[in-house]
């Protein structure tokens, strides 16, 4: 794999040469601003052999580099062994920014390439600028892979399929009014729709076409006077071309939006920062362009109370799965037959056989002790290591389902534990828990919250690299905008009706890793004269291992918290299990002592 790897760098050197670019940026996104892409657009992978969900690649006639975050820095470290390609740990204070490497090796007056089409306008332009600062010019080139890369997988064909409005809780016909209403305040008259998530939120469809988030490919263009879909036609089936003309939704070709936008009728077309670089340049030649947020972004993360409620149901269920996985766990680690990898194909078994199941909403993280340190550790057949009874085991997993999408995380004590380890489970659960019970005015955003979660592990001079918390959508991408629980500024309000997770962690490396994580929602908690009041609703049901708790550590406010959460778990889920796993269930959701 080194050796293709180092063969295909020189074949993107020759690309390079040929259009006269000293340097080609490679990002991990495709042209719909994807965290998660088709396996078509995954040539940052392809070209550097780097598997992690997030990264950029940077290549010169003699160098190359791949920026990545913390979640990464162990995994890349080792994937890109022998390759050539050097890791740049991303946000490190010693780490240079890309603009600033290609500074430093680099020429003046040199040319740095970009595929427009999976950049962002935010990033180009920034880009363009900082290199600007260098002396350096950014050049939009052609896609080098679609002849570099002559295995490279196809467009994905696979049909979307309509989401019930029992389910989805506002029609599509709703939705793309309340669309017309928001862009209307901006001055425009339509608006190009380029998230993949976003679109199949509004036309109330799902699809297969990304690994664990149900969207299908496509842009959707709503203006005043018609709402366009650009989808490959043979992804139509007869059920989804009525369902679209049922709600006055016409069709076009994938590939003939960008003709499309550069004839582009209207006075003025809504673009977010978002849309990829290519189609907003096509479209500010045609017609003038108001840069905004879309308001897909806030209408989709509020959810209505038909999702609200089926997140609920879609808990229960999941929790059940959890509790029943949980039971089989604590025994089968017993007989030293168990590894990471068997494990997680026994929780999707237990996950399966629940209703409305429509797979896992993410690859699962089964790190057992010095692999919890990896934050998005995925087991391999190489990698994967037997469990045994000691130590702790980090799951982080999750499901789709028709009513509610998952994403939960418990540290789980199989044996014996270090008094390290018992600390960092409890300084974990202790800002886990101080970020659960927060109360906050409307007007705050996640950044305000966050040191919640972190102030513990800061007094002990520990800290973890990723956020605290994302949103989640409704049977839809697992990691949701706008608002976020981050250290940086993130200015996204919180408010009812969100969905965010709350995920801290504590990670050393070579030892174990802790990360407990619930789902939460919004909710109203009072009306002062000081104004309107925010908390958290625990969607998440399922117990929080109490073995490794140092419980003199505890204030009786988190003890008591803990205490009326198992309460909850307990209430809601043992109707739905037998006599022997109630009972088993009742000792873990026991009061602590």
């Amino acid at each position: 794999m080194k050796q293709e790897i180092t063969n295909r760098l020189a074949s993107l050197r020759a690309f390079m040469r040929d259009k006269g670019i000293a340097a080609f940026i490679v990002p991990s996104t495709d042209p719909h601003s994807g965290e998660y892409v088709p396996a078509h657009w995954e040539s940052r992978k392809w070209i550097s052999g780097f598997t992690g969900s997030a990264g950029t690649v940077v290549v010169t006639a003699d160098k190359a580099g791949l920026w990545t975050d913390s979640r990464y820095f162990l995994q890349a470290a080792d994937q890109l062994q022998d390759t050539g390609i050097e890791l740049f740990k991303d946000r490190l204070p010693e780490t240079p920014s890309i603009p600033q490497w290609l500074g430093s090796v680099l020429e003046t007056g040199c040319k740095v390439g970009i595929d427009g089409w999976v950049n962002t306008t935010a990033d180009a332009e920034s880009l363009k600028a900082y290199l600007h600062t260098y002396g350096l010019q950014l050049v939009a080139v052609e896609d080098p892979f679609r002849t570099l890369w002559t295995d490279r997988p196809s467009l994905p064909l696979n049909p979307p399929f309509v989401l019930p409005l029992r389910y989805a809780g506002v029609s599509c016909r709703d939705k793309i009014g309340q669309i017309r209403e928001e862009i209307h305040r901006n001055g425009a008259d339509g608006i190009l729709i380029s998230a993949l998530d976003e679109i199949a939120w509004t036309l109330n469809l799902r699809g297969s076409d990304v690994h664990c988030n149900p969207v299908f490919v496509s842009y959707l263009l709503v203006t005043d006077y018609a709402c366009t879909l650009y989808i490959l036609p043979e992804k139509l089936t007869p059920e989804i071309a009525d369902y679209l003309k049922e709600n006055d939704i016409q069709t076009k070709p994938y590939e003939n939006v960008e003709a499309d936008l550069n004839t582009y009728a209207g006075k003025c077309l809504q673009l977010s920062a978002d849309t990829n670089y290519a189609l907003y340049e096509t479209a500010s030649v045609a017609t003038r362009v108001v840069r905004a947020e879309s308001p897909v972004l806030y209408l989709k993360s509020i959810k209505n109370e038909t999702e609200i409620n089926g997140f609920r149901e879609a808990m229960k269920r999941d929790g059940v799965a959890m509790v029943k996985f949980l039971i089989w766990l604590k025994e089968a680690v017993k007989s030293g037959k168990e590894t990471e990898l068997t494990i997680d194909n026994r929780l999707y078994e237990f996950r399966a056989e629940q209703r409305d199941f429509k797979g896992i909403s993410f690859d699962t993280i089964a790190g057992y002790q010095e692999h919890g340190a990896i934050v998005h550790y995925e087991a391999t057949e190489d990698t994967a290591v037997t469990l045994h009874p000691e130590g702790l085991l980090l799951l982080d997993s999750g499901a789709q389902y028709l009513d509610g999408t998952t994403d939960i995380t418990r540290t789980i004590v199989l044996g014996a534990l270090t008094d390290e380890q018992k600390l960092d489970y409890t300084l974990v659960l202790k800002g886990f828990i101080q970020l659960s019970m927060a109360e906050f005015p409307y007007g705050t955003c996640g950044t305000q919250l966050d040191v919640l979660a972190r102030q513990f592990m800061w007094k002990a001079g520990i800290n973890y690299g990723h956020g605290t918390g994302h949103g989640v959508g409704h049977f839809l991408n697992v990691h949701e905008g706008p608002h976020q629980f981050r250290m940086n500024h993130v200015p996204a309000l919180l408010l009812p009706g969100m969905t965010v997770t709350n995920e801290p962690g504590i990670y050393r490396s070579n030892k174990h890793g802790v990360r407990t994580e619930n789902t939460m929602l919004i909710v109203r908690s009072k009306e002062t004269e000081f104004g309107d009041f925010y908390k958290f609703e625990p969607l998440t049901l399922c117990p929080i291992d109490k073995e490794a708790i140092l419980t003199e550590m505890m204030s009786p406010e988190e003890t008591n918290w803990l205490n009326d959460y198992h309460a909850l778990v307990y209430e809601q889920l043992s109707p739905m299990l037998g006599s022997d796993e109630q009972a088993w269930l009742k000792e873990a959701t026991a009061p602590l002592k």
